[in-house]
């Protein structure tokens, strides 16, 4: 029986759920182990003041294991190029955002429907695809994100902890699941609100409200120094309001993790009242990604079927850069369907639309797709000379160099897409995609031991260490492991079990 977008509970939500519910029913809290019994790092004592940085830091990068592994996460590098440069924008306006922390933000996107985002400890901001498809102008997403950043540099989960003193645990609880499993599910967050003493449920949910008010006004700092339109929170909210009367309405405020959304608009609604009008013009890039978006948020048939009337109806009423949007859908959706003809025929639209005056720019996200389509018309030479002309142009993209080692691959330069992957992996050491392209690139070049070492650091950032340690076992069996390989191998093996022994020590076995 299919489940209603409004009300479903997703993979990515529930497994987090139950990795905060494991950390909370503890004894000790715990540190990485694999997918199926997920816990979270040991916090320090629960009578501290607040949990630190550092702490804060392994908690979120604990969480984003779990994250990374699942189905729902787009760990699509065009989508995360943007989404990373959009906050980085916020974030260079307000350099104060990250408060004395110094973290490194990280913002990524997972596949779900609903109007929705969250911010992790240490930095890390997740937003459905939903939300960036609903939100109508970039102020509107940058409210949202400036929002999320506003709890990350106010260091809430911290201040719970702190606040709560020996009712310390069950706040943290209470944050995790609000956060991550309530933007989903309203009968789920009843049911974790139920939990616990009356007494530590009544002042965790007066902290949330206090929270949420403080990370809207520190939102809004944001959003006016990074010269957006402040009036894009409102409307978004107000979109927000409309979206849950359905879904929200039967739940008493009370048991809200978040404050009713009439009283947050009003609230900022008045500081916003006598500013002067402030007009932010969206970029390209803006619609572009909201149409890779909406075909990644359903990448099936059916979605696709869906999909193409939705873009060949935005070409009929479509400006010239919504116009060059739903090109950019339809040429996405050829190329899932192999038909490289009319992919082509919409790129080329796309190009001579941009050419026109006033001239559009040609972003990565077009030059990306560009490059994709070449590689699947199977001509990596054209590939490989358009990706050498991009890294020029965006070198900062993480895109593009993706698409550099794959078009090298595709060109037989096997061996030179080898080191430049080696040369990502120590530039990008959290980057899972890096390693298993890496691995990949050994597979194709029969060296076998690198390439299951290759997997074990994959499996390693993972948090799977008994399937890293059973890939450095594989590697020391390959017959081409030489005898250095055998003595990383077996220090990297030292390393690999004492963290194991630590972790199940930790849990009591």
């Amino acid at each position: 029986m299919k489940r209603s977008p409004s009300t479903r509970a997703p993979a990515l939500v529930v497994r987090l759920f139950t990795a905060a519910v494991l950390v909370l029913t503890s004894p000790a809290l715990l540190s990485p182990v694999p997918l199926h019994a997920q816990s979270l790092p040991n916090l320090g004592d629960a009578d501290g003041e607040e949990l630190s940085p550092l702490m804060e830091r392994k908690l979120g990068e604990q969480i984003m294991q779990n994250i990374r592994r699942d189905r729902d996460y787009i760990s699509d590098p065009t989508v995360m190029d943007f989404l990373n440069n959009f906050g980085g924008i916020l974030l260079a306006a307000n350099p104060e955002a990250r408060a004395d922390t110094g973290y490194d933000f990280l913002f990524f996107a997972v596949r779900d429907p609903s109007l929705n985002a969250f911010a992790l400890p240490g930095g890390f901001i997740g937003m459905h695809t939903g939300l960036v498809i609903a939100a109508q102008s970039e102020s509107e997403l940058a409210s949202v994100l400036a929002h999320e950043i506003g709890h990350v540099s106010q260091r809430h989960i911290a201040r719970m902890v702190g606040n709560q003193k020996q009712d310390a645990l069950l706040p943290l609880a209470g944050i995790l699941i609000g956060l991550l499993a309530a933007r989903s599910s309203p009968d789920l967050a009843g049911a974790a609100m139920m939990s616990g003493t009356g007494l530590a449920r009544q002042r965790q949910l007066g902290f949330n409200r206090d929270a949420e008010r403080e990370a809207d006004r520190v939102g809004l700092q944001i959003l006016r120094s990074a010269g957006f339109e402040a009036g894009g929170m409102v409307n978004f909210f107000g979109r927000l309001q409309k979206a849950s009367r359905n879904s929200n309405d039967s739940a008493p405020a009370y048991l809200r993790t978040h404050p009713m959304t009439t009283e947050r608009i009003a609230d900022i609604e008045a500081r916003i009242r006598k500013e002067p009008y402030r007009q932010h013009a969206d970029s390209l890039d803006f619609l572009l990604i909201k149409s890779r978006m909406r075909v990644l948020q359903d990448d099936k048939p059916q979605g696709w079927r869906d999909n193409a009337v939705y873009f060949n109806e935005q070409l009929k009423q479509g400006t010239r850069s919504a116009t060059m949007a739903a090109r950019y859908g339809l040429a996405m959706l050829a190329l899932r369907q192999r038909d490289i003809a009319t992919a082509d025929s919409l790129l080329k639209a796309m190009l001579a639309e941009a050419d026109q005056k006033p001239v559009l720019p040609v972003t990565p996200i077009i030059v990306t797709l560009a490059i994709e389509l070449r590689l699947a018309a199977n001509q990596p030479d054209i590939a490989l000379k358009s990706v050498q002309l991009a890294r020029m142009q965006f070198p900062l993209s993480r895109a593009v160099a993706m698409l550099y080692a794959d078009c090298l691959m595709a060109s037989g330069k096997k061996e030179e897409a080898t080191l430049f992957l080696r040369d990502q992996t120590q530039l990008y050491r959290q980057d899972t995609s890096l390693y298993i392209a890496l691995a990949r690139a050994y597979a194709e070049q029969g060296k076998m031991a690198l390439q299951h070492m290759t997997l074990a650091e994959y499996y390693t950032l993972a948090g799977s260490l008994p399937t890293a340690l059973e890939q450095l076992r594989i590697a020391r069996a390959s017959t081409d492991a030489s005898y250095y390989d055998q003595a990383i191998i077996d220090a990297r093996e030292r390393e690999l079990q004492a963290s194991w022994k630590d972790m199940l020590k930790q849990k009591g076995r």
